[in-house]
């Protein structure tokens, strides 16, 4: 038996892996007909376009992990189906319990895979794309300091403590220096919001004029503010909750509460990331129970379709699920593992059946 288990678990992985490659093959190339449209500006170049592609591989294989195990489990048992291999395998005494638990072994391995990807890699490789984009586009933005963002603009270094993902800033500092490199301006503003006609309205602005003998010090209520800071350089350094790593959303909903400000949305993103790579295990399970015992039953083309369309919709399902969530304010754990926990039950459904004929 365990022979057997070998040599499944060989070839559903294998093929499964290959599943996954075609898929991040045709996602990588539709990015690169995205980013093409921008190569030339900026001094943004068709290398760099390349680089900032190849960033984003992690975390279209986070997303399509549980479609690749679906199609790869499918295609890798109808073949050994049209061999007559598994109806030797069940003939030999191989149950379908015994063959479910192989491949749930496998989901896990997956789904362990996943998370690794959705957890580490993919944050960090996001991060290094939009960085990768930012300084071939020659833009002077650095985030890497605890004290927030640092921007340069002309003769003024720019300092954000916090950004909110509606584009709000909190605690700017703007430092002016001449063209002897002496500080001859220094502001401070409690929030900054972007408006309409492409300027920053600053509130609450202290600001410090610095004179050779002396300073003069005035209070604002509000402030007019034109600057290179722009929501398009802001949303490539905001990250989507979605592509946030679970650590990272469970500390801003931390601040959020703190706040008293609304987080079902971040909620809902922490407990999909926590429960989506459960999605691997229900998709190998689902794809067992429409492995055929022999192919006169039906053909492998038609299967290998059924269990595309079945993951196409688990994963508009899933999403569809979260976004009702949002949208009524349901529990968001409930809403993240209903979808799993769905096809779960039915996959599990149509084995017994199996299992009875």
């Amino acid at each position: 038996m365990k022979i057997l288990t070998r040599y499944i678990s060989g070839n559903v992985i294998m093929v499964s892996f290959f599943a996954l490659l075609a898929l991040l093959s045709l996602f990588a190339f539709f990015d690169v007909l995205g980013e093409v449209s921008e190569v030339g500006h900026n001094g943004y170049t068709f290398r760099a376009a390349l680089m900032v592609v190849a960033f984003k591989v992690p975390r279209h294989a986070f997303e399509l992990m549980p479609l690749a195990v679906l199609i790869g489990t499918m295609v890798a048992m109808s073949l050994l189906s049209g061999t007559s291999e598994y109806a030797v395998m069940r003939a030999s005494g191989l149950s379908l319990g015994q063959l479910a638990r192989t491949l749930a072994c496998i989901g896990l391995v997956f789904a362990a895979l996943t998370m690794l990807l959705g957890e580490y890699i993919a944050p960090l490789a996001e991060q290094a794309g939009e960085r990768t984009r930012l300084q071939a586009t020659n833009s002077a933005v650095a985030q890497d300091f605890h004290s927030g963002l640092w921007i340069k603009d002309d003769n003024h270094f720019i300092n954000v403590g916090e950004m909110l993902p509606d584009n709000t800033l909190l605690g700017i500092r703007i430092y002016t220096y001449d063209k002897d490199l002496r500080l001859t301006d220094e502001r401070y503003a409690r929030r900054g919001l972007y408006q309409v006609n492409g300027s920053w309205q600053l509130e609450d602005v202290q600001r410090t004029r610095i004179f050779s003998n002396h300073t003069e010090v005035e209070h604002l209520k509000t402030q007019r503010w034109e600057s290179i800071l722009q929501p398009e350089i802001l949303s490539t350094l905001l990250v989507v909750p979605e592509r946030m790593s679970a650590a990272a959303l469970s500390r801003y909903i931390e601040h959020l509460k703190t706040n008293k400000q609304s987080t079902t949305r971040y909620e809902i993103a922490l407990w999909s990331k926590l429960f989506y790579p459960l999605a691997c295990l229900t998709m190998a399970l689902v794809a067992l129970a429409f492995t055929p015992v022999s192919q006169r039953h039906a053909s492998l083309g038609m299967r290998i379709f059924t269990g595309i369309l079945i993951g196409l919709a688990f994963y508009f399902f899933n999403r569809l699920c979260g976004h009702l969530g949002l949208l009524y304010g349901w529990s968001p754990p409930l809403v993240t593992l209903a979808p799993t926990l769905i096809f779960l039950l039915g996959g599990g459904w149509f084995l017994i059946r199996q299992e009875k004929r």
